[in-house]
């Protein structure tokens, strides 16, 4: 039987993973850390339908498991071939293909060093926010309710300042999720979301859009928070423009959150200079780059490497699910024309 290298056991490798089984194929999947699930492990529900992460991640761990596909966790990989991957230490573990699902990394907030992060309480990321969500413990730092929030779109993300020119796609959405999210935590708050323009391009998003101002009372101005400093009593005064009025202002708020895009995956970079002009390339933001976006989106151009999900551009964790099934797809045909 042969073999395929999964790199990364979040949606789209799992998903992979299980679609090669089903080819009768046998997957091995290398994961870095101490679990599957990637950055779905962090999340607390899923928009638009608001699912709770754990059913999804649940029944895609429940599936590998149930397959027996072979997972190795707590393993790097340094470089990678057509023939296999190399791992840390330098070890070889031999291929007959290999699918690139290590996914990408989150925007370091500290970068955007006008906001606040890591320097003043109560500034917060949308990562830390789920993780209060799924602990059930949202609060500001001496543990009272906040009164206002204030929601600050694209940190990190279509941002020359910080070489992230891309639209990582998903915050806009997430911005509104957590908005009502703390609606129903905190229904007396103020609530605004600061945006540099709605990008709601899913089923069901542009309602959800909809329904946050109507049905759950969330403010949405459009202008860019400039700066954000503490004041005298506590809390954080934030600098930004209204746009749509052309006025700067002012606002104070009880808690920042600062919607955080998608960074391409540090391990991009190695893969890529692992094999000098060996095939695997990158696109100006650092995300891997395929064959072309349409009939080779998940190819390589490096015989016997296919691409899965968010390594290759910001995407949906559906849309990952969707990619790994195809990349897989790609894998057996391409190992069915080398018998």
């Amino acid at each position: 039987m042969k073999k395929v290298a999964v790199i990364g056991g979040g949606p789209a490798g799992m998903q992979a993973a299980l679609s090669l089984v089903q080819m009768g194929l046998a997957p091995v999947i290398v994961e870095c850390s101490s679990a599957l699930g990637g950055k779905l492990k962090d999340w607390h529900q899923l928009f638009p339908s608001m699912t709770p992460a754990h059913e999804v991640l649940d029944e895609l761990t429940g599936q590998i498991a149930d397959a027996g596909v072979e997972v190795m966790l707590h393993t790097e990989v340094e470089g990678v071939t057509g023939q296999g991957v190399t791992l840390a230490g330098g070890r070889k573990l031999e291929a007959d293909a290999v699918v690139v699902a290590s996914g990408f990394d989150i925007f370091d907030a500290r970068l955007k060093e006008e906001y606040g992060y890591h320097i003043y309480d109560n500034v917060f990321t949308t990562v830390d926010v789920e993780r209060m969500l799924n602990k059930g413990a949202v609060a500001l730092h001496d543990g009272s309710a906040p009164r206002r929030i204030a929601f600050v779109h694209c940190v990190g993300s279509r941002d020359e300042k910080v070489n992230q020119k891309h639209c990582s796609k998903v915050c806009c959405i997430t911005g509104v999720k957590q908005a009502m999210e703390m609606r129903t935590l905190f229904p007396e708050a103020e609530i605004f979301n600061f945006y540099m323009d709605i990008r709601m391009f899913g089923p069901g998003y542009e309602e959800m859009y909809q329904s946050a101002q109507q049905d759950y009372g969330i403010n949405f101005i459009r202008g860019r928070v400039s700066e954000a400093s503490p004041t005298i009593d506590g809390r954080l005064q934030i600098k930004a423009e209204d746009t749509l009025v052309g006025r700067p202002m002012k606002m104070t708020v009880d808690m920042l959150v600062l919607l955080v895009g998608m960074k391409a995956g540090g391990s991009n970079a190695k893969f890529s200079a692992a094999l000098p002009g060996g095939g695997i390339t990158l696109s100006s933001s650092g995300f891997v780059a395929p064959v072309d976006l349409f009939a080779g989106n998940v190819s390589s151009g490096l015989e016997g490497v296919f691409y899965a999900g968010t390594v290759s551009a910001p995407k949906t964790i559906g849309e990952s699910i969707d990619e790994g099934a195809m990349a897989a797809l790609r894998v057996a045909e391409y190992l069915k024309g080398r018998k």
